[in-house]
């Protein structure tokens, strides 16, 4: 077991350097503020050190060093908040964070900066990021019972799910491994209930992958590594007595090379690449999929017909000619099939996965007291993939559907359910907790990509659409749109300063220096709001229309048509395009 991570600490600046003491213990980190480099000082604490009248402040983790404009900044946990208890650890949900220059800076250099102080603000800022000071939550309950030795908890943690990676990369070493602070980004919830008797606990853990990691338009898709967009492992975790059942599976992006261009279209068609290989990049994933959890049934739930069409047949037939035995494709038309707000006919789908479901099984395992190993009983041996075009809200109802069946299994298999009872109580406490739940799951995973909460979750929650479910997606479907066209470039550039994305030749991260430019968009949508609102008032205030009030309301109509004519023939020049991309291509 990895030993604990220090969480609490004090922050001491003094002129030359930063002093990170752990409270109670006889050592403290040292962070030179002119070079950067960072040394541990492992037998005594900071009273001998004249630091009386410096800043001094608490703290609860190092998250690492980023670079911006001026120099090097420390990022470090400022709040957080207990969400639970797994395997007797605490888990903590990032509440806030400082962000400290190490050098003094010139007006112009913290201008400069306040550019990527702010996206690491903001990056850090969406809802939600996870940490524990001695539990892997960035690994599976089964990744991690394979896993041996004392190695600290960045070293052992999957580094596709650590999101401050390239922020504790450049200067961990051994000696510091109590103080660098994994965080993952995702969704966490911990609960417990009582059914039949029997005391439970359920967690459901979703994490983000960081590679590809990006906006809803502006990243689509595979790259050249097989890493694709919106890539999700969620893991439902079952704690009965002694023993622990987890049940993995995945989302991710169609991995093929597409995209779906932002140009105010409400739905912007999408369009496969043609200049990208798709079977190399597609093996390149399913590679690493398979390697990592074995079968995989790819569910794929794209229309088969129009432009999402295109997709699922280049997709299906991709998977074809990889004449991969360990990947079986099924399509199921979710638009299609569930026509008419008929979301229970996904248990056909059910019905036609519930022999691979059987077969991928479950891992289980026995904890015995602190000390003594783990018994295990068996093994997950495959995942479901699980994708629409977005991998949110489709994908979300259908891995809800598959946690269920899993977890009544798993409930008549500890003996909580009887084997005559094949099903949760529909509406008991635990049923109206488990939608709640994955309702909610849902919610947050669509907002860390599409900047809006899910939509079609009334089905989740309750198990029927409603009329209030649907006017809540629509008014979800019109920010989205806003946000996607006219907000998602900051948000995209952002994210990618952060991950340290694209850097220049000698490693050095690249950054939004330069403002960004919105004029266009705002002049236009000013233009547009002034002849409407002067129409609307000439209508309402004139006591006659005489020919000048005509004119003029003849003149705004005609502006206004105008402008709408321009936008629609030059959609791109209004959209919010990140930067970094660009920057990259030059």
């Amino acid at each position: 077991m990895a030993l604990p991570l220090h969480n609490d600490m004090l922050l001491y600046t003094t002129q030359n350097s930063f002093l990170i003491e752990p409270r109670g213990m006889k050592e403290h980190l040292i962070i030179d503020r002119i070079t950067g480099k960072v040394t541990l000082n492992a037998s005594e604490g900071v009273s001998h050190l004249p630091i009386e009248g410096n800043d001094t402040r608490p703290i609860c983790g190092i998250l690492g060093l980023i670079t911006c404009v001026s120099g090097l900044y420390l990022v470090a946990v400022k709040h957080r908040v207990p969400i639970g208890w797994l395997e007797n650890q605490e888990i903590y949900r990032l509440a806030g964070v400082y962000v400290i220059p190490l050098r003094e800076r010139s007006f112009q250099q913290e201008v400069d900066d306040r550019l990527c102080t702010r996206a690491v603000e903001n990056v850090l800022g969406t809802p939600f990021f996870y940490f524990s000071y001695s539990y892997d939550i960035t690994q599976s309950m089964q990744r991690c019972r394979e896993l041996r030795g004392t190695t600290s908890l960045y070293e052992r943690a999957d580094t596709r799910f650590v999101w401050n990676h390239a922020l504790l990369e450049e200067w961990y070493r051994p000696e510091f491994q109590r103080y660098c602070l994994p965080l993952m980004h995702g969704f966490m919830c911990i609960n417990g209930a009582t059914i039949n008797g029997n005391n439970i606990g359920w967690a459901l853990i979703s994490r983000r992958s960081r590679e590809r990691a990006g906006t809803r338009l502006f990243t689509r898709g595979i790259n050249f590594n097989g890493q694709v967009a919106n890539y999700v492992e969620t893991e439902q975790i079952i704690a009965c007595g002694s023993d622990r059942i987890s049940f993995v599976q995945t989302r991710g992006s169609i991995p093929l090379f597409w995209q779906q261009t932002p140009n105010l279209a409400y739905k912007p068609a999408p369009q496969l690449l043609p200049d990208g290989d798709h079977l190399i990049a597609c093996s390149k994933h399913f590679y690493d999929q398979c390697n990592r959890y074995g079968r995989q049934v790819l569910i794929n739930l794209v229309d088969q017909r129009g432009a999402e069409g295109v997709l699922a047949k280049a997709y299906e037939d991709t998977i074809t000619a990889l004449a991969n035995p360990a990947l079986r494709y099924e399509a199921f038309d979710f638009h299609r099939e569930c026509r008419k707000l008929r979301y229970d006919r996904v248990s056909l789908l059910m019905d036609r996965i519930a022999t691979a479901q059987d077969e991928f099984g479950v891992f289980h395992c026995t904890v015995y007291e602190a000390g003594t190993p783990a018994m295990v009983h068996s093994l997950q041996r495959g995942v479901f993939r699980t994708n629409c075009i977005d991998c949110l809200d489709r994908t979300n109802v259908v891995q809800s559907e598959l946690a269920k069946r899993s977890l009544e299994q798993t409930l008549i298999k500890l003996h909580v359910l009887d084997r005559g009872t094949k099903h949760i109580e529909p509406n008991s406490s635990f049923d109206i907790v488990f939608k709640a739940v994955w309702a909610d799951n849902a919610d947050l995973v669509s907002l860390q990509y599409s900047g809006t909460r899910a939509l079609k979750t009334d089905f989740t929650r309750i198990g029927k659409r409603t009329v209030q479910g649907m006017l809540r997606d629509g008014r979800s479907s019109l920010i989205r749109y806003c946000y996607n066209n006219f907000a998602d470039g900051v948000r995209q550039d952002e994210i990618d300063f952060f991950l340290s994305t694209f850097r220049e030749p000698g490693g050095r991260p690249i950054f939004p220096i330069v403002p960004r430019q919105r004029s266009r968009a705002m002049t236009i949508l000013i233009c547009l709001t002034l002849p409407i609102v002067v129409g609307i008032m000439l209508i309402i205030f004139s006591k006659e229309y005489t020919s000048d009030i005509v004119v003029i309301f003849l003149c705004c109509v005609a502006l206004v048509a105008f402008i709408l004519f321009y936008i629609r023939k030059n959609p791109l020049q209004f959209v919010d395009w990140p930067q970094l991309d660009r920057l990259k291509q030059l």
